[in-house]
């Protein structure tokens, strides 16, 4: 991971609410939960900052509603800021309330937020969970666990990326807040420049707690965490994905073809560093990915939670794979440590004008949503930053979103492009996360959004540590600890 839908409109609607939470592209399972409290929700724009995504032709049905940005004041908290570069995401309940929680990582300034929205879902208070000195890496994407959907929880799940050594935290939603506490990490997860760690629904494997993770390399693996006690994320094993002919190499798979391939444990991991761990991969090759991004299953069925999708992102070397692919990996359903791996999309053979460095992802029951991060591809691509829909029974990769840069308003450019970048595709996808069965309004997704050129000195050190205090927005290095960024709601997404 890399550096106006009927704007002022609203619906009212009344609903029953359950109380599980979500992160990523998270859906309440099939034993459901009985609605225990109504609520009424108003699902309309409460951002001052207009959305920053348009609908593309095909979805102009789609209703887009800016939540939260960087610029807004929230009544109960007003010197908060939501930081920019809002990455993974969660949403929950909030037990001690009749609102909502909703997590948020901040990927350059290394922490978590957490926005407490009210019973209407209009965000009334904010603060910090973790800061840049408890978060000790580049924090990106995230999974939230929750006892409905996994088994345990509720537990959010955010790796550490930018370093070999990086963890996995386990972070209490809803607990005090501790924002310097760098310990609560899970060293049975391994160690990695990770994207995600995504625990498998509690039905996929029963009596058992799985974890996948991805690692954001140049030589990025895919790992598994396996444990025969559900809910346990201290005593399990980690296995390290390869082809069974033992290829390493990612170029030697083709398209339309599915390749047999298993997991095998790497010794001592709890207790290995990461560069011990990645030449453990190396001696039992492991498959060597161009920069593995982020993850997610299937939604509908316990059978389909073993059916995964993730994205690498691609490399600039000629012999690694360009401009991105999609994988599916298809776990056997009596044994998670075997499988079969395909890809479904790709971006280089039609270079430029499709699928460019896909990041984020979110899986429906039908669908694959991909979200771009095209800020430093090969070569100048034909459009800005989009989220793509892969159709999985049609197999259609259709433009879904596009990031919407006005580049013909000067007064929107001097707010949102304050280092005046004039490149196609500068903008960013964080997570997209399904909170239909949340607020009970179907096809709802709540998209993170990273505008990398809207900065300002008001957004900076939001998380109030000594890391993040002294930056210019102009400096090349750290200047997007400055960023702004967004939230936006969208209803009518298909799933």
């Amino acid at each position: 991971m890399s550096t106006f839908s009927r704007f002022c409109s609203f619906i009212q609607i009344v609903i029953l609410l359950s109380a599980p939470g979500w992160a990523g592209c998270q859906k309440e399972g099939k034993t459901g939960t009985t609605p225990t409290t109504g609520t009424e929700v108003e699902l309309k724009a409460h951002s001052t900052t207009p959305p920053l995504v348009k609908a593309l032709p095909g979805f102009e049905s789609l209703e887009i509603l800016p939540l939260i940005g960087s610029s807004d004041q929230l009544e109960q908290s007003p010197d908060f800021i939501f930081a920019g570069q809002p990455d993974g995401a969660g949403l929950l309940k909030n037990s001690a309330g009749d609102g909502y929680v909703l997590i948020t990582n901040h990927e350059m300034i290394r922490s978590v937020s957490r926005v407490y929205l009210d019973k209407t879902f209009k965000p009334i208070k904010g603060e910090y969970l973790v800061d840049a000195e408890g978060g000790l890496w580049r924090l990106c994407s995230a999974t939230l666990a929750t006892p409905a959907e996994h088994g345990f929880g509720p537990l959010y799940l955010t790796a550490g990326e930018s370093d070999a050594e990086g963890r996995v935290h386990a972070i209490d939603p809803l607990g005090a807040v501790d924002k310097k506490n760098g310990n609560r990490t899970l060293p049975a997860l391994g160690k990695a420049s990770f994207e995600n760690a995504l625990p498998l629904p509690k039905g996929s494997y029963p009596n058992k707690t799985v974890v996948l993770l991805t690692e954001d390399e140049g030589n990025g693996q895919v790992t598994m965490y396996v444990s025969t006690t559900p809910g346990d994320l201290q005593n399990g094993k980690l296995y390290t994905l390869r082809r069974t002919n033992q290829d390493p190499i990612e170029k030697t798979m083709q398209a339309d073809q599915r390749y047999e391939v298993e997991f095998v444990e790497i010794d001592n991991a709890k207790t290995a560093t990461g560069v011990q761990i990645a030449a453990q991969q190396l001696e039992k090759n492991a498959i060597q990915f161009a920069r593995v991004e982020d993850i997610d299953y299937r939604k509908g069925s316990a059978a389909n939670g073993r059916e995964l999708y993730f994205a690498v992102t691609g490399s600039h070397a000629s012999d690694r794979v360009q401009w991105g692919r999609i994988y599916r990996l298809e776990l056997d359903a009596g044994n998670p440590l075997k499988g079969q791996l395909s890809f479904v999309a790709e971006g280089y053979s039609n270079p430029g004008k499709s699928l460019i460095n896909p990041d984020n992802i979110c899986v429906t029951e039908n669908f694959v949503y991909i979200g771009e991060d095209g800020d430093a591809p090969i070569s100048t691509p034909d459009h800005d930053g989009r989220i793509w829909q892969y159709g999985i029974t049609t197999k259609q990769l259709k433009p879904f979103l596009e990031m919407n840069h006005r580049r013909n308003d000067g007064d929107f450019q001097r707010k949102y492009n304050i280092i005046g970048h004039q490149g196609i595709s500068t903008w960013e996808y964080g997570a997209m996360t399904d909170i239909s069965d949340v607020v009970g309004v179907p096809n709802t997704f709540l998209i993170n959004l990273q505008p990398h050129t809207w900065r300002d000195t008001k957004f900076i050190n939001a998380d109030g540590s000594a890391i993040t205090k002294d930056v210019n927005i102009y400096d090349n290095a750290i200047g997007n600890m400055g960023e702004g960024g967004q939230i936006v709601i969208v209803r009518g997404v298909p799933k």
